[in-house]
């Protein structure tokens, strides 16, 4: 008689990776049906059905389905939206980062729908397009709420430690986005000045955000390609977080390029990823990306990368930081012009 095989598989694992579309989708229609505004303070499905207009039925799935994601918490039949995750899902948030999430989703999934496609036959034969400028300026006007939910204050202090910052007198935010990263350095100087340089559509989403913060007499956004345009010079401060993958395949001139754009004794930080374990790690950057990677878009820096680029383009005193954000984890490269 044939025996049964002596095996005890653990599917746990495998069939959480099975369900992740469906915790994505609950995620996402209550982004959509604005749920967590409905529930910022403790309602009954019902309750909440009716101020969504939606099948109190149905409603009251999608909130268990919610809860179970620990993103509402729910007792004697009311939910309401978990404390911890409130600040980045209430609406009214400063820090809201739903639209964020929204594009991100997009951005990451829609090109691997044919993810079997992809493998069988290569990247599409047209050129990797990185988008629009009107996308671009989307994604900052996402990116902003984001960078303010601690993530520029965590770095301002980091480079308010680098020793020189108390002298520096101008800094530039290369590939800035909505400017939050300068804003928050600026803020931490008493006389600090800054340019934000990015694509036009992008540097007029931070003039909004540099006025909001009153700092338009110390911050001024510049509109423009920073791969061939001049970025201007006498910079102490050059700060550019992930934005050197554009210029991965040409690193080492573009950082002579900014190398020759900053004042002597200048200090020049890249944050960016830092990909290690033969580029299986950081999952959540290797599966973050992979849309990017499928698609011709290979712009990942190795660990080590960016700081033996700074090294052959000039830089002295190069030092590498891990860096935990609240997404991935990420490097910080630490670099000094040698002053005349």
């Amino acid at each position: 008689m044939k025996k049964l095989p002596n095996i005890d598989l653990q599917l746990g694992p495998l069939y959480d990776l099975l369900i992740g579309a469906v915790k994505t989708r609950v995620l996402l229609a209550a982004l959509e049906l604005n749920v967590f505004n409905a529930t910022a303070s403790a309602c009954r499905a019902k309750e909440v059905a009716l101020k969504l207009g939606t099948h109190p039925g149905n409603t009251a799935l999608l909130l268990d389905a919610l809860t179970a994601l620990k993103l509402l918490d729910k007792q004697d039949g009311a939910y309401q939206t978990r404390v911890s995750v409130a600040p980045a899902l209430s609406p009214d948030s400063p820090a809201n980062i739903g639209m964020l999430l929204t594009m991100m989703h997009a951005m990451e999934t829609e090109p691997v729908a044919d993810l079997p496609s992809l493998v069988r036959n290569g990247p599409p034969r047209e050129n990797a397009d990185f988008g629009t400028e009107e996308i671009w300026a989307g994604y900052a006007r996402a990116m902003a709420n984001y960078q303010r939910s601690g993530m520029a204050q965590k770095m301002a202090v980091m480079v308010e430690d680098i020793p020189g910052f108390a002298s520096w007198k101008k800094m530039l935010d290369l590939g800035g986005g909505p400017g939050l990263f300068c804003i928050a350095m600026v803020s931490r100087h008493p006389s600090l000045q800054g340019v934000v340089f990015d694509q036009p559509a992008v540097a007029t989403v931070a003039e909004t955000f540099i006025a909001e913060y009153e700092l338009q007499d110390r911050i001024r956004a510049v509109g423009g390609d920073y791969v061939n345009d001049p970025i201007g010079d006498g910079y102490d401060l050059v700060w550019a977080s992930a934005t050197l993958n554009f210029v991965r395949g040409n690193l080492v001139p573009f950082l002579e390029k900014i190398y020759r754009a900053m004042a002597p004794g200048g200090v020049f930080v890249s944050l960016a990823e830092g990909m290690t374990a033969e580029r299986t790690e950081p999952a959540s950057m290797v599966l973050g990306t992979l849309s990017h990677g499928l698609m011709g878009q290979d712009f990942l820096f190795d660990a080590g990368e960016i700081a033996r680029a700074m090294n052959e383009a000039g830089f002295s005193s190069v030092r590498s930081i891990p860096v935990e954000t609240s997404m991935v984890p990420m490097v910080l490269d630490i670099a000094t012009k040698e002053c005349d």
